[in-house]
């Protein structure tokens, strides 16, 4: 995929969202802000970078206001959700699904960062508990959606395929990337001696 073919598939990725999320933009946002402040303590919490603690804020705040808010039907089709999630994909969806602007493809790009920054946190127990929070966040997400039918949100077992598939993106790419840090600096050392 070329950059500005990337271009054009994020443009239409934001259109998409901000027009079945309207609550996605303004949840977004705040995230962002709250993040400021947020980040330093969440980084001491987790002994790491101010940067990966933001991350962290950022990419949580963005899967929630995706996932929770009321749809761009607002509260209206509320009473045909009470009880029913949609089981019918419990597996991968088609590699057309994935490559192209579409639902599947938004859940997925939507839980890369936090994936990201999980990859990018030291190993420690804190990280294990937040990388089991992570794992179980979908799952979470989809039960929300099934008992609380007043937000008007679709449950699928299809989404949580679609997010543990871009947690798993979003983790591996994070490894590489830490990977190649430590390489670098292992490279820099050994250069200096």
């Amino acid at each position: 995929m070329s950059v500005p073919q990337l271009a054009d598939y994020a443009a239409e990725s934001v259109r998409i969202y901000t027009a079945a999320l309207p609550w996605f933009l303004p949840g977004l946002v705040l995230a962002m802000v709250l993040g400021v402040p947020l980040s330093g303590p969440v980084a001491h919490w987790l002994r790491t970078r101010r940067a990966v603690g933001y991350l962290l804020i950022v990419s949580l705040g963005a899967i929630l206001a995706a996932t929770l808010p009321p749809g761009a039907e607002g509260f209206d089709r509320a009473a045909d959700r009470i009880g029913a999630c949609d089981l019918h994909r419990i597996g991968l969806a088609t590699s057309h699904d994935y490559l192209s602007v579409s639902e599947v493809s938004l859940n997925v790009l939507l839980f890369v960062p936090l994936g990201v920054a999980i990859a990018l946190l030291p190993r420690t127990r804190r990280t294990l508990g937040i990388a089991v929070a992570a794992f179980l966040l979908p799952v979470s997400i989809e039960v929300t959606q099934l008992v609380v039918p007043t937000l008007g949100r679709a449950c699928e077992s299809g989404d949580v395929v679609d997010n543990l598939a871009g947690l798993l993106l979003g983790l591996a790419i994070g490894g590489v990337g830490v990977a190649i840090g430590q390489a670098a600096t292992r490279m820099g050392r050994s250069r200096a001696s």
